[in-house]
């Protein structure tokens, strides 16, 4: 773009000084000439690169995911195909299920044998409660049976002595008195008898744990016991299966397998230091990297254009997201060592901003690692962006030329 505007500067000053000369062709015009389109695309390189930075480092980075197992084992099967798009949920590759079927068994086993003993546990607890009520009944009965036969009693003892000073004084019948002295022996032990069963009732009754009676509070406990070993073993059950579940492994997004090494036969094993494969998901991000001072008139939602060498000729728009504030050097890592900064001061870092692709361009295929030549294009001094525009689109063009001698 610089050298068609000099060309053109050069045309009309051609014309004017020398084919129409309509102005002195002299040494003051000679420097003036020379001067003026120094002067021209120093201040409009400068301004463009506040008003519309560019970067030659755009880089397209890709989430990679380390496919790790969750269970060990011998692995049975690998269908994926490597470098090869893989919907997401289709199978990896499948861990010999035997044991963990094995063990998922045992644990339905189990559990079935608690849920059993749960039960068992609660009909002795309605058993139990039952008899604490039967208990009450016959308190209730006992203790109204000893009130019922208080007042045949006093009538009986009533009958003896009325009987007793009739015998004294010769006007009463001795076998009245006998009959009386009877019916009274009769009634006392009734109520010996009953005041015996309300005793043992109450004895029964005096044993509680928490304010309930000690043979329901036992069955209760056994209960809550029982319902604790049956939920253990549905946990059991439950990670039983979720290890069977995990000997196979599917592909946790749309994405590629990379590399895949991984053959029937292998022994895998749930450790971070040992993936399986890698997995690079298809989703991408694009970055820019721009020095400090480039940024000081960039906001999000400013527009932007990138080019990418695996794209030659192509100029694909895009959106700013947001710019990162943040790159290692303004972060020291914890030691009881003094900050190394070395025999010079570090080059200073640059910030990455992210950029949000066009829907235009958003099925576009960019590969993880593509890098090109990019421009951001602020909010000031618009009518100059032109110039950027251009420069970045012959840029594109020259990707197309392979630079090698071999």
């Amino acid at each position: 773009m610089e050298a068609l505007l000099l060309g053109i500067y050069a045309f009309f000053v051609w014309l004017f000084f020398i084919k129409l000369k309509w102005l002195p062709w002299n040494t003051s015009t000679q420097v003036t000439v020379v001067v003026i389109p120094i002067v021209a695309m120093a201040a409009m390189i400068l301004t463009l690169n506040v008003v519309a930075p560019s970067t030659s480092d755009v880089r397209v980075i890709k989430y990679v995911v380390q496919v790790i197992p969750q269970v060990r084992g011998r692995v049975l099967e690998v269908p994926v195909e490597p470098n090869r798009l893989v919907k997401k949920g289709e199978l990896l590759f499948r861990i010999d299920p035997t044991q963990y079927q094995n063990e998922l068994n045992a644990a339905k086993a189990k559990l079935a044998a608690d849920e059993a003993k749960f039960a068992q546990s609660g009909a002795a607890l309605v058993d139990a409660s039952a008899g604490a009520r039967q208990l009450q009944e016959q308190l209730k009965a006992s203790t109204g049976q000893v009130r019922a036969l208080q007042p045949r009693l006093e009538l009986a003892r009533l009958r003896v002595r009325q009987n007793r000073e009739l015998v004294a004084t010769g006007a009463g019948d001795r076998f009245a008195l006998e009959q009386a002295e009877s019916n009274l022996s009769d009634l006392q032990g009734q109520v010996a008898t009953a005041v015996a069963n309300e005793a043992q009732v109450s004895q029964k009754l005096s044993g509680q744990v928490n304010g309930e009676q000690a043979s329901v509070a036992s069955a209760r406990a056994q209960l809550a016991t029982a319902k604790a070993q049956v939920d253990i073993s549905r946990a059991d059950l439950g990670n039983a299966q979720w290890n069977l579940d995990q000997t196979a492994v599917y592909a946790p997004a749309n994405g590629y397998a990379i590399n895949v090494q991984l053959r029937p036969g292998s022994f895998v094993v749930a450790m971070p230091l040992v993936p399986a494969m890698t997995f690079v998901e298809e989703t991408y991000q694009v970055i820019a990297l721009y020095s400090q001072n480039e940024l000081r008139l960039v906001e999000p939602g400013n527009r932007a254009e990138f080019t990418l060498k695996t794209h030659p000729g192509e100029v694909i728009g895009a959106t700013v997201d947001s710019i990162v504030w943040a790159q290692g050097q303004g972060q020291v890592v914890q030691s009881g060592s003094l900050p190394q900064t070395g025999a010079f001061p570090q080059v200073p870092g640059r910030f990455p901003v992210k950029l949000i692709v066009d829907d235009k361009h958003r099925d576009l295929f960019l590969a993880a690692g593509a890098d090109g030549d990019g421009a951001i294009y602020t909010d000031h001094v618009a009518m100059i962006h032109i110039v950027r525009m251009v420069i970045l689109r012959v840029g594109a063009i020259t990707n197309y030329l392979v630079l090698k001698l071999h």
